[in-house]
């Protein structure tokens, strides 16, 4: 995939997609650095030879042994290539394709694509029988698994919006069975021999606001806009990449311009306040929630965060699912579920209030694992049922095969595990995914009845603060514990314990950066002076104990 995600339109990247459609593995890190580092055509030809095409058994594996295979020859495979709306991209995809000739294997163009779509498509073109999330046409599912394949990106939109609009019409039909069972007369009673049938729905559409931030997302979103107005939601898409907007991709607008600057993007000054809005990043894997305050204004011109919107991120999308999820759960038969692993994971950034809900309030078991996708994603991998979502708006659901398979056996005669059956099939399940997110939270907030309030009175955010500081050497900080404790240097961790038990409801560690040489510092407490001053004098004694550059905070 050729994209640098929610970074400038200047930049750009790749991101490479496992035979079973997840990420890269770890262990093939070093070789992409290799390789990327590259000075010389004959560099590239001695990694790709003695470094890539040496291991290619182990690396026709997938990301989780989903995909072990034996060595297959060159001319059996295929690359599928897709990128986003930058104006690099044609080149690179251009360079990508020859690049994959030149090794003497097949590659196909997926064109203008989201990351998670091409995921997708990774996956169900090694899957094309038995998929436990495609919905695949006959004529693909009878092509070989091997040679050139072209997967239909309508599979995507049949597989993921087709399971949203199943359960929505599901709920809608109970309601109007609700409705009328309302409205039928006591026993005995006469009645009028005019029958009213209540309406599917009689609520007018709802309007979600989405800041597309003038990317991919807008293309692949279009789609949605029809099919969801027959449901009764409409979108409306912002921040398109068209007219003036073009050439603007992730400026001033984007889920992780939304998430961290706590404003809301450009082109939504008419957004009435308390509108549902919600904003993906420029490849679409990232998805947060937000809603105007009132006199707010676009693109950041707002004088703080806190006045101008509110922002349900990644940890409130992750809650909202977890509720559900429970929920449907809970009405199963309690020998169907013996023995099934459920695993909600965060990292040390998750606020303390959503740990404390999730683990408290939810009864769920709660995993930590180091900063990155790739952590998280692995270890929701390893339960039958593995919720992750990170503050920033990446995650997804994970159902194991087991877990799957259980569900089919009783769909028939337990209404919960269709419905959950058919979650699995709405949650991307090779990637996080801004599309799927989108769908999963309308459907939640529908199935429930829940306003915007009611969803962000689950549980409340503990005031927090983040502070960077430079550093001679980030190497020289190092941490265990899934980040959260400093074992070097000596004393750093002394001195922040001590100085997190002065504070009520404090907590706070410090990491080193994964790109520079700077120290991250997270403090929360129970009141937004206390973080800011916790996270000040946190900072302070990593400036003293690591040697801090430049002045002292």
């Amino acid at each position: 995939m050729i994209t640098a995600s929610h970074n400038p339109i200047e930049d750009n990247g790749v991101k490479m997609v496992e035979p079973d459609g997840g990420m890269l593995p770890q262990a093939f890190e070093p070789i992409a650095t290799e390789l990327a580092n590259c000075s010389s055509d004959e560099e590239v030809a001695s990694v790709l030879r003695d470094r890539v095409m040496a291991s290619a058994p182990a690396a026709t594996s997938g990301a989780h042994g989903a995909h072990a295979t034996a060595p297959v020859a060159r001319g059996a495979l295929t690359v599928l290539v897709g990128h986003d709306t930058r104006p690099s991209a044609p080149a690179l995809m251009a360079a990508a394709l020859a690049g994959v000739h030149a090794m003497g294997v097949h590659a196909h163009s997926c064109g203008c694509v989201t990351t998670p779509q091409l995921h997708f498509l990774v996956y169900i073109a090694n899957h094309p029988t038995g998929s436990p999330a495609a919905a695949v046409p006959a004529a693909q599912a009878a092509a070989p698994a091997t040679g050139p394949v072209s997967p239909p990106l309508q599979s995507y939109y049949d597989t993921i919006v087709g399971a949203f609009l199943t359960l929505m019409e599901e709920h809608q039909q109970q309601q109007q069975q609700q409705q009328q069972q309302q409205q039928q007369p006591p026993a005995g009673s006469s009645s009028s021999s005019s029958t009213t049938t209540a309406a599917i729905s009689t609520s007018p559409a709802d309007t979600v606001y989405v800041d597309c931030a003038n990317g991919v997302g807008a293309a692949q979103l279009q789609p949605l806009v029809p099919a969801l107005a027959g449901v009764g939601i409409r979108l409306q898409l912002r921040n398109t990449g068209l007219g003036a907007a073009a050439g603007l991709l992730n400026c001033k607008c984007g889920a992780d311009f939304v998430q961290k600057e706590r404003l809301p993007p450009s082109d939504f000054a008419d957004v009435p306040a308390g509108a549902r809005c919600c904003s993906v990043d420029g490849d679409a894997d990232r998805l947060v929630y937000f809603s105007p305050a009132a006199g707010s204004s676009g693109g950041g011109s707002g004088s703080s965060g806190s006045s101008s919107m509110g922002l349900w991120d990644g940890d409130k999308v992750a809650m909202l699912a977890a509720v559900f999820i429970r929920d449907l759960m809970s009405q199963l038969p309690a020998e169907l579920m013996e023995g099934v692993q459920v695993c909600c994971v965060q990292t040390a950034y998750a606020n303390g209030a959503s740990t404390a809900y999730l683990r408290d309030v939810l009864q769920l078991p709660v995993v930590c694992t180091p900063t990155g996708v790739k952590y998280l994603h692995e270890a929701a991998h390893g339960a039958d049922l593995g919720l992750y979502f990170e503050s920033n708006g990446h995650g997804t659901v994970l159902f194991s095969a087991r877990l799957r398979e259980r569900l089919a056996a009783v769909a028939g005669s337990h209404p919960a595990a269709r419905q959950l059956l058919l979650l699995s099939r709405l949650i991307n399940q090779t990637v996080g995914d801004a599309i799927s997110g989108l769908l999963l939270v309308e459907l939640i907030l529908r199935r429930k009845g829940w306003s915007l309030a009611q969803w962000q009175g689950l549980y409340t955010d503990l005031p927090s603060r983040q502070l960077k500081l430079k550093v001679p050497d980030r190497t020289s900080i190092t941490t265990a514990d899934a980040e959260r404790v400093c074992v070097s240097p000596a004393g750093l961790q002394e001195a922040i314990d001590a100085i997190v038990a002065k504070v009520p409801q404090g907590r706070a560690f410090a990491r080193p950066s994964g790109t520079e040489d700077a120290v991250r510092v997270y403090a929360e407490a129970g009141s937004q002076e206390a973080a800011d001053a916790l996270a000040r004098e946190v900072a302070q004694a990593v400036y003293d104990l690591a040697g801090g550059v430049g002045p002292r905070p």
